[in-house]
């Protein structure tokens, strides 16, 4: 059901873009650089596969391993939206990401026979990243244009450990930790024109660290899009995010290991 959910919405973007295909507009992809505002907000809908992993205690915790057939079910509550506004060369861009990711897994424990116990854990991770960053416009003509930014990227996380016996709830182990890290970012973002017409390819890509608790944190994205007027756009892309902090760290700093989402992402840009 969630696969062919998945399918659906999949298919659905890409009869969006091909439904313009063959609409007369004179309008570009490429934004005009000019001494005047220009406001961009992105709704979007993005369907990644999960891979977290938790330092919790001293042990790792595999807290959420969901691909994108079952995202949807397992993803618990979830929030995306990007927004820039320019002057001229220069421009500032944000994006937030937020998600809450649950598993919960089941086994059995025979200390002593005849006797054997049910032991259930249920690991919560809620987490927001936030992205900001100063951009300035490196290439602008009317095949392709190109942002150099330079900004922040901040995650908030807290992680809860539930664990149960025979369906009662054990007193160990029944905490959470939380920790929150911001570490400086640097890359660039842009789009190309495709045959002089109104479809172009948007790409993305940052990479960054050392915010004291971070080895390596990086975003991607590639993908197609089609000016359908002056006021907006729309673009399917496959988007990767990456976080891996230091698990030497202690007081909650290092509890996310390493989390990984990668999946296809459906944008409407609204221009004005």
């Amino acid at each position: 059901m969630i696969y062919k959910g998945l399918k659906v919405f999949i298919v659905a973007g890409i009869a969006l873009l091909i439904s313009t295909a063959h609409a007369q507009s004179d309008n570009s992809p490429i934004p005009k650089i000019s001494d005047q505002w220009r406001f961009e907000l992105t709704p979007y809908l993005w369907a990644p596969s999960i891979g977290s992993t938790l330092n919790y205690k001293g042990q790792y915790v595999q807290t959420a391993d969901l691909s994108a057939n079952n995202i949807i079910s397992n993803l618990k509550t979830g929030a995306m939206l990007a927004g820039e506004m320019h002057y001229g060369n220069w421009g500032v861009m944000a994006d937030v990401v937020s998600a809450t990711l649950q598993k919960t897994s089941n086994s059995s424990v025979t200390p002593q026979a005849p006797y054997t116990y049910q032991i259930a854990t249920k690991a919560t991770l809620q987490q927001t990243i936030l992205t900001g960053a100063a951009t300035y416009n490196l290439i602008n003509n009317q095949d392709a244009t190109m942002d150099g930014l330079l900004g922040v990227r901040w995650i908030g996380a807290t992680a809860t450990l539930n664990l149960a016996v025979n369906g009662v709830s054990a007193a160990i182990n029944g905490d959470s930790k939380t920790m929150s890290t911001a570490d400086p970012i640097v890359g660039f973002k842009g789009r190309y024109r495709i045959a002089n017409s109104t479809w172009y390819i948007p790409f993305y890509a940052d990479i960054g660290g050392g915010g004291g608790t971070t080895n390596v944190t990086w975003q991607a994205m590639l993908g197609i899009g089609k000016a359908i007027d002056k006021g907006i756009d729309v673009s399917l892309i496959y988007r990767g995010l990456y976080y891996d902090m230091s698990s030497s760290k202690t007081n909650g700093q290092g509890l996310l290991q390493k989390t990984t989402f990668q999946g296809p992402q459906l944008s409407a840009t609204f221009n004005f």
